[in-house]
């Protein structure tokens, strides 16, 4: 089964999101909506989000799944609007529960946030198989990123995270807490395993050179000319070159705001006493990515 994929980019993130569905069934998935964020206003809108909305409605398509690849650090999630609003289970990697833990001490979050995963309504293992009308979702865990990312395949059409990027930009960095060059690399050569016209898409793209926005390749494409996980590249090459690159990174400029809430599986922060909602700013902590 070819499913049908449409694309969403936002510009201020380069994150790309996706619809997907089958031709032939009103049943869809969407996969890491984007919750805009104004860092110099502390205000969220729903820009972003509200174009996938207009796409499911226009189609008349039924949500039956917003699938996280990932704890995003780059962005805020609009899983939960998307799902107040149209439906649907949202889902993400068993393993973010190690990524809450982690950031759950450096937000101070205290003991009403429990670090098991219950803030989405389903973890997904390695293996397990979803089904949406005709179509079948597999899910892979493809740790490096983050210890918690997962790749969705859905029949030729695979949904990667940031674990590799458009072949001219290369890999996903592997330094966040977590975060493993080595582990970075199997979960590639895996990726790159699958058959040569399988499709391949990305959730960023940071136009390098200033050129249009991409995200979708193939594995052969990848295979010949990734810039740093093509064919030839050992195990051991890219592992240094993956660590050399990052120590020169510096931390995402939404890092901060956008893990508080995507840890939270998309909900906010509950109101203050003043019924404002809060996001935190650890000052002096995020030295190596949180490291």
């Amino acid at each position: 089964m070819k499913p049908a994929v449409q694309a969403f980019f936002d510009p201020d993130t380069f994150t790309v999101s996706y619809v997907v569905s089958s031709p032939r069934d009103p049943r869809c998935v969407v996969i890491d909506p984007v919750l805009d964020y104004d860092p110099k206003a502390g205000r969220v809108s729903t820009r972003s989000a509200q174009q996938i909305l207009d796409f499911v409605r226009e189609r008349q398509l039924q949500v039956e799944w917003i699938l996280e690849t990932h704890a995003h650090a780059d962005h805020l999630s609009a899983a939960q609007w998307i799902k107040q609003q149209v439906g649907g289970q949202v889902a993400i990697g068993e393993h973010i529960r190690a990524v809450q833990q982690h950031f759950a001490g450096l937000f101070d979050l205290g003991p009403a946030f429990v670090p098991d995963g219950r803030q989405f309504d389903r973890l997904l293992c390695e293996g397990e198989r979803l089904t949406v009308g005709d179509l079948t979702i597999e899910v892979w865990h493809t740790p490096g990123h983050t210890p918690a990312c997962v790749t969705y395949v859905i029949g030729d059409a695979v949904f990667v995270g940031d674990t590799l990027f458009m072949p001219d930009y290369g890999t996903a960095r592997a330094d966040f807490p977590g975060g493993d060059a080595t582990a970075l690399f199997h979960s590639i050569r895996r990726i790159l395993s699958l058959p040569p016209a399988t499709r391949l898409f990305m959730c960023h793209d940071y136009r390098p050179g200033g050129r249009e926005p991409l995200w979708e390749t193939t594995v052969a494409e990848q295979r010949a000319r990734n810039l740093l996980a093509h064919d030839g590249v050992t195990e051991g090459d890219f592992v240094q070159e993956r660590r050399q690159r990052d120590a020169k990174l510096a931390a995402p400029v939404l890092i901060l705001p956008s893990l508080q809430v995507n840890i939270r599986g998309g909900h906010l922060p509950e109101p203050a006493g003043n019924g404002i909602r809060y996001l935190k700013i650890p000052l002096n902590q995020l030295g190596g990515c949180g490291k």
